[in-house]
């Protein structure tokens, strides 16, 4: 039976990224979704001009409607956060409706390849550990997680000791799962992770493919949310977005446009 599923986003007014690449995915796994945007935005960023709208005042407006309306949810997904006012009322109402055994998936969306995106700030980072500190499974990227973990970004890649480091300083700042992508560790691309309910921490090798789409993480983190709430253990849902994506990439590969990711719709029978 699919479950109630908020996801707290940004919606792209052209592109398959954030929200509209995460409610096609979960739709399609039987999941019943809500979403709430943190922004609108005009486009994938990759075509290197946007416009963005903050949507914070609508947000708090809904949450109180909501409430009201005695909405509930089996899970919470976060990605994108705008603003520091922002990022303290999500981290809020997560809480809040943690108490009523939500659960919690944070992709604490900062930066990569060892850099924060445009208008990001440290000020952001030390808002976004106020989300992690609440969350049940955060899904970072190694930048990302390094930033959170306040440790150095290792371009070479890092030793699986380090690795174990890494997933321990997130955990320190309340996380309870953690799953860390495009890692590399011991000079193999993998995805690395830490499960609390099995209390064991796993790597996942894979094979890079050189063809950038943006979406792809929240194509991962939406797979992994589906399948974790449909009762699979963490290592196994994580290969299973591993897996997904792959298959994603390599079949539109050859697409012209790349800047507006992956057209989802087209290709639904490989998330399964």
């Amino acid at each position: 039976m699919g479950k109630n599923i908020l996801l707290i986003n940004d919606l792209a007014g052209y592109g398959k990224v954030a929200l509209s690449a995460m409610i096609p995915v979960l739709s399609h796994m039987g999941h019943h979704l809500y979403n709430l945007p943190t922004a609108l935005v005009s486009n994938t960023l990759d075509y290197g001009k946007f416009d963005i709208l903050e949507t914070t005042e609508y947000m708090r407006n809904t949450i109180a409607v909501w409430g009201e309306l005695g909405f509930r949810f089996d899970a919470i997904s976060t990605g994108f956060i705008v603003s520091q006012e922002q990022a303290s009322l999500v981290a809020s109402y997560c809480k809040e409706q943690q108490k009523r055994n939500t659960k919690i998936f944070t992709d604490p969306i900062m930066g990569d390849e060892g850099k924060l995106y445009n208008g990001v700030t440290e000020m952001t980072v030390k808002h976004m550990r106020e989300l992690v500190a609440v969350a049940d499974c955060i899904v970072p990227n190694y930048t990302e997680a390094v930033y959170l973990a306040g440790m150095p970004y290792q371009a070479e890649g890092i030793s699986w000791e380090d690795a174990e480091r890494l997933i321990q300083r997130l955990r320190d700042t309340g996380a309870s799962s953690v799953v860390i992508t495009s890692a590399r560790v011991e000079g193999q691309d993998a995805v690395i992770g830490y499960d609390r309910e099995e209390d064991s921490k796993f790597m996942i090798p894979f094979s890079y493919v050189p063809v950038r789409f943006p979406g792809t993480g929240d194509i991962f983190s939406s797979v992994l949310t589906g399948k974790v709430l449909d009762g699979c253990p963490l290592r196994e849902s994580t290969a299973k977005a591993m897996d997904t994506v792959r298959e994603l990439i390599v079949r539109n590969r050859g697409n012209e446009d790349k800047f507006k990711g992956i057209p989802l719709e087209s290709c639904l029978e490989v998330i399964c």
